[in-house]
C-alpha cells in the first residue's frame, strides 16, 4: 500500500522537504499532496474570475478556488500532516485539522511547545504531536512498516 499524506500548514520553513527527504532515505511507501505553497499563486487563485476592489472579495474567491484543491485533497487523503510555525498564525491548518477531525482522517499535528496551550484542541483530536520532522518520519516508519 501507497500512503497518501497531506501536508498542511505553514509555508516559510523546509519542513515538508525534510519530511520528504526522510521518507525517501527510509524507502517509505509514501506520497505527499499538499495545498499550493506558493503565497502569491495562492492569494491570487480568484484572479481569473475578475478584478476586486475589495481585498475582502478578492480573498474570498480565491479562498474559494483553493478549497477545491484543498477539500479533495483532504477526503482522499491516508493521514494528514499539520505543520503549525512560529511566524505566522496558521489559521488554515487550524481549519484542515477540524476538518480531518470532522472526516475521521487521522493527522498528526506538527509545532513547538510555545504553542501548546492555544492548540490544545486541535492536539486533543490529533493522534500524536511532534516537534520535528524527524519525529514524523519515525512515525511513518512505524505506520508502514509489514
Amino acid at each position: 500500500m501507497i500512503w497518501t499524506i497531506y501536508l498542511s500548514g505553514e509555508i516559510h520553513t523546509d519542513w515538508r522537504q525534510q519530511l520528504q527527504q526522510g521518507c525517501e532515505a527510509h524507502n517509505l511507501p509514501v506520497e505527499f499532496t499538499s495545498a499550493v505553497t506558493d503565497h502569491e499563486a495562492s492569494d491570487s487563485a480568484g484572479d481569473v474570475l475578475g478584478k476586486e476592489e475589495s481585498g475582502f472579495w478578492r480573498d474570498h474567491k480565491s479562498a474559494k478556488i483553493n478549497a477545491i484543491r484543498t477539500k479533495n485533497l483532504l477526503e482522499h487523503c491516508d493521514l494528514a500532516i499539520v505543520r503549525f510555525g512560529d511566524k505566522y498564525k496558521q489559521w488554515n491548518a487550524a481549519f484542515d485539522a477540524g476538518y480531518c477531525a470532522a472526516l475521521g482522517t487521522p493527522y498528526i499535528t506538527l509545532h513547538d511547545e510555545d504553542v501548546i496551550h492555544p492548540l490544545k484542541e486541535v492536539d486533543g483530536s490529533a493522534m500524536a504531536w511532534a516537534t520535528t520532522p524527524e519525529q514524523v518520519v519515525e512515525i511513518l516508519k512505524y505506520l508502514v512498516s509489514k
